[in-house]
């Protein structure tokens, strides 16, 4: 029986892939790779576009398609099997990885195209192709004499597995961690939803009460609303001491030596190939120029953020005491308080306003959204295959009736998937000879699944992330780009990559998209106006802290790269402790890990890059604010966005895309004008 993973069927066949499939499927198709790579460097000492990149870019397409829904299903539907097969080929695929970056005769057959004439008649896309391809070669160490070489390697085969067992003991220690409430009083405070969805998991667990986890729906509703404070505690304690020596799991799943251990090899990396620090070597791919850059946009809008940040918390601590006589505020008080007060001060609940986000409402509004800004037709397809029932599956037609793009969607919460937000690449577009492949991705979310006869119903903060993840889908899915290495968001630098989606997040504030993308679950009526009003009011409640917070976390990133010590070890906490002395407003305690589950930058991409989420905001606030001028429908601005932008995919340097966009460079007014912060006039250019 073949291999599902071999088949080469335009979609993955996700019901077929065993475990057992993986590991003889890539060891496979590397070993075409390197025969195709062979064959094509021997051939030929007269390197071309058509004899060597071309191909080269097919046979790294074949080995995408394969190992895609692998590392996908293990993402979301993890199994001991699955895991071991997956872990298995990580070494496999980091030594071809390596060995292709230290290929002197590639590294020297593409140098020959770049400096032959043919490379003048290339167009924009392949020049950059063949651009980046010299710039990866050299940091891949293809500089480096044998010995280096060889480190270079093991280095990189360590941190893919150690990066892959930090994501593994979050989830575990995510999974292992529920609490059943057998009295209901205990939950008090809970609305009905929280409490049908508790029911319903120690449902499934063959339990008869109120099951409540560390899956981020459950934590985030007790945190939010139980007036029991122990039960806070208790929660907030498992949730923000996972996968670390604290806590009611304390060392069971512990991230401490694999941490170390990450920034130690990163530094060393980075060292071996010439770079002073991590931070140095990462901003090799990205827009910034120079580490110092970063600081100082990091730390410049922490100036202007730390005063109304700690006007906030002030204001928060006020309420908590006339609220309920407390005047000792702690780490899981704050949303619970946080809530009150937004009701109070605003009249506004979560829980009313949930009631006007059902998801069968909000997916199609989004749908009906991105049909009025670039006129594409979004339609579900019934019958495909499917990784777990609750995915869905569409198609994207352009107004010219052209398929552009499909994407799958996976929406809630469950065991066993991975926690967040994401948007992944299942298949990219290139030119082949029976014409384009068309684009697949993968959105996929943890949102509270439906209960009973009840829809999901999302908070606001769930619309923004659908919308965050759907804009990267679109930069994936909309590209025109015809060569795979930068079509989509492959080849956009880093701290742009988080434009088109960030960018989409502000139609969720507008009033003519909220008539598209909200209806009352139960009567269909439209998001009333006085609500609507409410939250706008209420839009940038706590932006202070919310924005401080985040460059705490960016800050962190990027200091424990730029600053490490071997002598010293990665100072994690000590410089987390730094970074919250220097823009925190709020500390918590100390039992507090939250760098042992921050799988972003021990387990993501964003590695001393973490700052690109408030990079890439100035440029799509910026971006945003000509739909303001012209509005947010207007068909010639959202023409110039998808053309310039979404198409355009990683075939041009983003300032350059972004110039052609707006006309100028960007501006940090916009983001701050959006968050509600009050700063002096002349904040001047940010990003560039």
């Amino acid at each position: 029986m073949q291999n599902p993973l071999l088949a080469n069927s335009p979609l993955p066949l996700f019901s077929q892939i065993n475990p057992e499939h993986v590991l003889p499927a890539i060891e496979q198709l590397l070993a075409d790779a390197r025969a195709e790579i062979k064959l094509r460097l021997e051939a030929t000492d007269v390197y071309t576009w058509d004899n060597l990149v071309e191909p080269l870019e097919n046979v790294e397409d074949k080995l995408n398609k394969a190992w895609s829904p692998v590392s996908h299903m293990n993402s979301v539907l993890n199994s001991d099997a699955l895991r071991d097969a997956y872990n298995a080929c990580l070494p496999l695929l980091s030594d071809y990885s390596t060995e292709i970056g230290q290929n002197e005769q590639l590294f020297n057959a593409y140098r020959f195209i770049a400096d032959s004439k043919e490379f003048a008649a290339l167009n924009i896309a392949q020049q950059k192709i063949i651009n980046n391809a010299l710039r990866d070669f050299k940091l891949s160490g293809i500089g480096l004499d044998e010995v280096k070489k060889q480190r270079y390697k093991e280095i990189s085969q360590e941190l893919s597995q150690l990066t892959s067992k930090y994501e593994e003991n979050v989830l575990d220690a995510t999974n292992a961690w529920s609490k059943l409430i057998t009295d209901v009083n205990d939950l008090a405070g809970l609305p009905e939803s929280a409490l049908a969805q508790a029911r319903q998991a120690a449902e499934h667990e063959d339990q008869q009460g109120w099951l409540i986890t560390l899956q981020f729906p459950s934590y985030i509703s007790v945190l939010t609303y139980a007036d029991n404070r122990e039960l806070r505690r208790e929660h907030y304690e498992a949730f923000a001491t996972r996968a670390s020596d604290q806590g009611p799991q304390a060392g069971q799943f512990d991230n401490s030596d694999i941490m170390e251990k990450i920034l130690q090899l990163r530094h060393e990396k980075a060292q071996l190939l010439g770079f002073n620090n991590y931070a140095e070597l990462s901003l090799s791919t990205k827009m910034a120029d120079r580490p110092d850059d970063v600081v100082q946009f990091l730390e410049n809008l922490a100036a202007k953020s730390l005063p109304q940040a700690r006007t906030d918390l002030a204001q928060l601590r006020a309420f908590a005491k006339q609220f309920d006589g407390s005047d000792d505020l702690q780490s899981w008080d704050m949303t619970y308080y946080s809530e009150k007060m937004r009701q109070h001060e605003y009249q506004l609940s979560q829980e009313e306003v949930k009631a006007y986000f059902p998801i069968t409402r909000v997916l199609p509004g989004l749908f009906a959204v991105v049909q009025r800004l670039y006129g594409l037709n979004i339609t579900e397809i019934k019958d495909f295959d499917s990784w777990h029932p609750d995915v869905q599956f569409f198609e994207i037609h352009d107004k010219a009736g052209q398929l552009r793009g499909r994407f799958y969607i996976d929406l809630y919460a469950r065991a066993k998937k991975r926690g967040g937000a994401w948007m992944d690449d299942c298949v990219g577009r290139k030119k082949t000879d029976d014409g384009i492949q068309i684009p697949v991705a993968y959105l996929t979310c943890n949102f509270t699944p439906p209960a009973g006869d009840t829809p999901s119903l999302l908070t606001h903060d769930d619309v923004t992330t659908l919308f965050h993840e759907f804009g990267h889908g679109l930069h994936h899915m909309l590209t025109l780009v015809d060569h795979l290495s930068v079509s989509g968001i492959s080849g956009v630098e880093w701290d742009a990559v988080e434009l088109p989606s960030q960018f989409m997040e502000n139609w969720c504030w507008e009033q003519e998209a909220l008539a598209l993308i909200s209806g009352h679950f139960q009567t269909g009526e439209p998001l009333p106006d006085a609500l609507f009003n409410k939250m706008l009011a209420a839009k940038n409640f706590q932006a202070g802290m919310v924005m401080v917070r985040q460059i705490e976390f960016s800050l962190f990133d990027f200091k424990i790269h730029q600053d490490y010590n071997p002598a010293q070890g990665g100072r994690i906490y000590d410089i987390l402790d730094q970074v919250r002395e220097q823009v925190a407003v709020v500390k918590p305690p100390k039992i507090n890990r939250f760098a042992h589950s921050f799988g972003h930058i021990f387990a993501g991409g964003y590695a001393a890059g973490y700052y690109s989420y408030k990079w890439a905001e100035v440029l799509s606030s910026d971006a945003f604010s000509m739909f303001e001028e012209n509005g947010i429908f207007d068909p010639e601005t959202g023409h110039a966005f998808l053309t310039n932008i979404l198409e355009k995919g990683g075939s041009q340097n983003a300032m350059d895309l972004f110039v052609n966009f707006r006309g100028r460079k960007p501006s940090i007014d916009a983001l701050l004008r959006h968050c509600g912060i009050e700063t002096q006039p002349a904040a001047g250019v940010a990003a560039g």
